[in-house]
């Protein structure tokens, strides 16, 4: 019986016609077939997402004959091949984003042979751990193959490089991680630590580079739930970085690896030892940093989301009513500090026995959170014997017993998880943008479906923090000192709340969100004539 609770549609088919605005609407050029009609039974969605146009060929190259056994089928030019190629790959569609792989810009490095009968080229996808990269190559190559001009197909799959999607200064040891991912709960013994290890552990079976990182300094949980063989942390003399231990792949670190066992300290102390264990640590390149938070909403957690650029949030509740009270704490709190909660796992749900499906502690705790909260994914995990003591052997359930019923659940969170991430990231990315071509700034924030444009010299003149000097209440910036035709050299998304905003005189504008809604908007825009560019 499937152990979790989805409550959204499902993903749409990988394969569509050939979105309209990719086909060209000139007559075929003379010597060349038209593109090869889709399946019948492909699904009929279409990508909404303008396409980047065909990569530009310096010389056209006369016509050549392909040498499969079709009616002498041929392609006029190697731009033309090309065209052909991007055209059939924008039939494959994104499950998560719902535009065309060719409109994500996931194809990088085509190349077309000399002899115009052999393709190849790469699939950049935003992460490794991707659950439909599989899909991704084997469509890639099938529609591909289908041209009848093409003999032969490269497909080579990668990953983007891990990166945050925020600018500002961070930490050096926080400037390679793609993702963090924050498990919580603000209740004790809800099996938060249960959930970060077996959660990172499946990112990592999926292809993923994970960390783990152990929030609580009073009773660090990870050196009991892992085995690495070294158990003590180290510091690099030269860099003064500290280094992490490792466990099957998975860097880790800890309060408990630091030889101190438990702490005895205030609050501000205990800030303070968290800050510096989580920046000062050499991660290197991650995909996910999942961070086991501790207890309560206190200095810990403000701290944390502070420092870290939290990408997600994972709540981690029980059915007792008295846990759902603190968890709700918690997802306020992370709604305050614009960190969205991406699913909720509820522990200690149920078990099964003579064929029947027990829950000794009431129901309905779990799906309060998702329904009160409005968080889309919610999991279910059972009272097993051999869940709990994995936390005492060293070694978590998913790598113990990979195809069992508890780790298809942690699965089924990981998919969810990389998703989710994945979807946050295309739109904090694209949630401010400025068009040259119409000289407006474009605003969708996340989770909204209005979209409106702002004047950039209304938006210059409207920064907060250049209104007036905190000492003298002079006015910095006076409302002709910004010209009319002033243009963003750059915006850059700012966590999940703000963008970095540069102007030509080099002035650095952090404008949230929630102050570009109040702005004055523009009426009567026309629509944009190109991409929206200087979003980055």
């Amino acid at each position: 019986m499937a152990a979790m609770r989805t409550l959204h549609t499902a993903p749409a088919s990988f394969i569509v016609p050939p979105a309209p605005h990719l086909v060209s609407p000139t007559p075929t050029p003379r010597g060349a077939l038209p593109a090869k009609a889709p399946p019948a039974a492909a699904a009929t969605i279409q990508s909404h997402a303008r396409p980047p146009l065909s990569p530009r060929v310096g010389r056209r190259r006369p016509c050549a004959r392909a040498a499969s056994s079709g009616a002498g089928a041929v392609v006029a030019s190697l731009e033309d091949a090309k065209r052909d190629v991007l055209i059939a790959l924008s039939q494959i569609i994104d499950p998560d984003f719902g535009t065309d792989i060719v409109s994500c810009g996931f194809i990088k490095d085509l190349e077309i042979s000399e002899t115009l009968e052999e393709v190849s080229f790469r699939v950049e996808l935003t992460t490794p751990a991707c659950p439909v990269k599989d899909m991704f190559e084997e469509k890639a190559n099938e529609v591909v193959a289908a041209l009848p001009w093409v003999k032969k197909v490269n497909v080579t799959m990668s990953a983007q490089p891990a990166q945050p999607v925020y600018a500002g200064d961070l930490p050096e040891g926080l400037k390679k991680i793609s993702n963090i991912i924050a498990v919580s709960s603000c209740k004790g013994g809800v099996g938060k630590s249960t959930v970060a290890v077996n959660l990172a552990y499946t990112l990592a079976g999926m292809g993923a580079r994970v960390g783990i990182f152990d929030a609580d300094v009073f009773g660090p949980s990870l050196p009991n739930m892992v085995s690495p063989v070294n158990r003590l942390l180290v510091v690099n003399p030269e860099s003064k970085s500290i280094l992490p231990t490792e466990y099957l792949g998975v860097k880790l670190v800890s309060f408990g690896f630091a030889g101190q066992g438990r702490a005895i300290m205030r609050g501000p102390m205990v800030s303070g030892v968290i800050n510096q264990l989580l920046t000062t640590t050499d991660w290197g390149e991650l995909d996910y940093l999942v961070i086991d938070m501790p207890p309560g909403t206190g200095d810990i957690h403000l701290t944390l989301c502070q420092v870290a650029p939290l990408t997600a949030a994972v709540i981690v509740t029980t059915p007792q009513k008295l846990a759902f009270i603190d968890v709700a704490k918690g997802v306020r709190m992370f709604s305050k500090l614009k960190v969205p909660c991406v699913a909720v796992v509820e522990n200690m749900c149920y078990f099964d026995a003579d064929e029947k499906r027990y829950y000794p502690f009431g129901k309905g705790s779990g799906a309060q959170v998702v329904q009160q909260f409005g968080i889309p994914n919610l999991f279910d995990l059972p009272i097993r014997p051999t869940l709990s003591s994995s936390g005492d052997t060293g070694i978590p359930e998913v790598v113990a017993d990979p195809q069992g019923d508890v780790s298809k659940i942690f699965q089924n969170l990981g998919v969810c998880v990389v998703q989710q991430c994945a979807k946050i990231r295309q739109q904090v990315s694209t949630a401010v943008s400025y068009d040259r071509s119409i000289r407006a700034i474009r605003v969708k924030v996340p989770d909204s479906d209005e979209e409106f444009f702002l004047h950039p010299a209304t938006v210059r003149r409207n920064d907060r923090s250049a209104q007036s000097d905190e000492w003298t209440g002079e006015q910095k910036v006076q409302y002709g000192d910004v010209p009319e035709d002033i243009e963003p050299e750059e915006i850059r998304p700012m966590g999940n709340y703000a963008v970095s905003i540069t102007w030509p005189d080099g002035f650095s504008q952090i404008a949230p969100y929630d102050q570009l809604d109040m702005l004055e908007r523009l009426v009567d825009v026309p629509l944009p004539a190109t991409a929206a560019v200087a979003s980055s």
